[in-house]
């Protein structure tokens, strides 16, 4: 049952690097008329803002204080996008292909380990979600953003499955990789999630694990839906 305070619940899905979280995300909102928050897309944002702007995704202080003047000045937006579920601006720009790049990923996982960056993008997700009837995806959501969320998911799959889904989409954008190499970007994004200092990856204690290479997504999104309409008495 939701919270007093939030008649719709929150809903967390975490998990790892090409398990689907973003598809899944958006057509579980789509299915329960929620909102949809797409936290990664938060830091893939701020990944190709230091790029821009020759910020090294390592340089802790710099990217920190990059993340904050994008929240001051409010350079991020982000709309509805009846296809897609989501559309990113930076500065008025629209970057939702690009921050999609495999090479923005690995700086999102980068730059998202860093403590300034995260702190300057919490109170954004918790604004976006504390009134409930949100699905919000991420590697933490349901750990640090949302601990109190009435629904938790833990989304993941086989690496070779992952890194054969994130293949296929890549290719289809038209972006040259092979599988080798996505499936040693999907090992490499795993070990950086998994092992950084600051709000790693994990399951939360309380989430629910859901396993989805052999599912499909109508599978996996059927499963997520019976879930939260039960928690929430819907």
């Amino acid at each position: 049952m939701a919270d007093a305070e939030r008649p719709r619940p929150i809903v967390a899905i975490d998990g790892p690097a090409g398990a689907g979280k973003s598809t899944v995300a958006r057509r579980l909102a789509d299915a329960l008329g929620f909102v949809l928050v797409d936290t990664g897309a938060l830091y893939r944002a701020v990944a190709l803002a230091a790029e821009q702007s020759k910020i090294s995704w390592s340089d802790e202080e710099a990217v920190g204080a990059l993340a904050r003047s994008l929240v001051v000045r409010r350079a991020l937006a982000f709309e509805r996008d009846p296809e897609t579920g989501l559309r990113v601006a930076f500065d008025g720009d629209d970057v939702t292909d690009a921050i999609r790049a495999p090479h923005i990923g690995m700086g999102a996982s980068t730059v998202s380990a860093h403590k300034p960056v995260r702190d300057a993008l919490l109170d954004i997700q918790r604004q976006a979600g504390r009134r409930g009837g949100v699905v919000l995806e991420g590697r933490d959501i349901g750990t640090v953003v949302f601990p109190d969320a009435e629904v938790k998911f833990f989304l993941t799959a086989r690496p070779e499955v992952r890194a054969r889904r994130r293949f296929e989409e890549l290719v289809a954008k038209g972006i040259r990789v092979t599988p080798e190499e996505t499936l040693e970007d999907v090992r490499r994004r795993d070990e950086q999630d998994t092992t950084r200092a600051v709000a790693p990856l994990r399951q939360a204690d309380d989430a629910i694990l859901l396993d989805n290479s052999d599912r499909t997504v109508d599978q996996t999104v059927e499963a997520m839906v019976s879930v939260v309409r039960a928690r929430s008495d819907a």
